[in-house]
């Protein structure tokens, strides 16, 4: 089985949604799977331009000269792929969407309908088979993921493929955070992270259980989210440049 993730964090150096997806793939490849962690961020990805040429003139080929000539053949050649990308405005973040825009060259013009009686493009590929979603945000609670959700379940519809998991993870400014009080929670929920890599590798999708397991909060504090929204303002009010109360506000 080869699992393809591609990141669209817009980090350089590796963050929150990069630790998410190693641990993953790293899981994976324990059970013998053939990964590939793909960052966005190394390749240069233009906007599409709705031409279409991908599907009447040169089929499955885009006329933009850019990186995605490559990324198309890794997501063709995937059993499995990943989307990992931090949450922004309750959305991917611009760089994955315009990666996702772009994969529209993988599609066939044509209209069939679906089990649902709702029009889907066709499908013109055999892979990948499979799709598995990766995101964080800073925000604690598990909710703030819910747009996003519906926005990969129907985009797996779209494009014919198994939703195999969706690892969401509210809080996700402490997977970075060096501090050896959470160390251990933290390990911890990486090491279920690595389990649900294992698990699609083997079995082809993440465990109900591995997945109810990777909801819960990562530290075990009832007042969790109030306790992170206090320290996080705290945090803020020290970054914050110190007001000098002896100028005018106007100026």
């Amino acid at each position: 089985m080869k699992i393809t993730v591609f990141n669209g964090s817009h980090q350089v150096k590796p963050g929150n949604t990069s630790v998410m997806v190693d641990e993953f793939l790293r899981g994976a490849s324990e059970k013998g799977a053939v990964v590939r962690h793909i960052r966005l961020v190394e390749h240069r990805i233009e906007f599409c331009t709705a031409c279409k040429a991908c599907w009447f003139q040169t089929p499955g080929r885009c006329r933009i000269r850019d990186g995605m000539a490559g990324l198309l053949e890794a997501y063709l050649e995937a059993d499995v792929v990943g989307f990992a990308t931090p949450l922004y405005v309750d959305n991917v973040s611009g760089r994955m969407k315009v990666f996702l825009d772009r994969l529209i060259a993988t599609g066939d013009p044509h209209w069939d309908v679906d089990e649902a009686g709702e029009c889907v493009h066709r499908r013109c590929h055999d892979r990948p088979e499979r799709m598995i979603v990766i995101s964080n945000c800073g925000y604690p609670e598990q909710t703030h993921f819910q747009p996003l959700s519906v926005i990969f379940r129907r985009m797996a519809r779209n494009q014919h493929l198994e939703l195999a998991g969706e690892i969401y993870r509210g809080g996700g400014g402490l997977l970075t955070r060096h501090d050896d009080t959470i160390k251990p929670f933290i390990d911890r929920y990486l090491e279920l992270v690595k389990r649900a890599g294992a698990e699609v590798a083997v079995h082809g999708r993440i465990r109900e259980e591995t997945g109810l397991l990777l909801q819960r909060p990562l530290l075990p504090n009832p007042d969790y989210a109030e306790t992170f929204r206090c320290k996080v303002n705290e945090v803020i009010d020290s970054s914050l440049p110190k007001k000098d109360c002896t100028k005018s506000p106007l100026f």
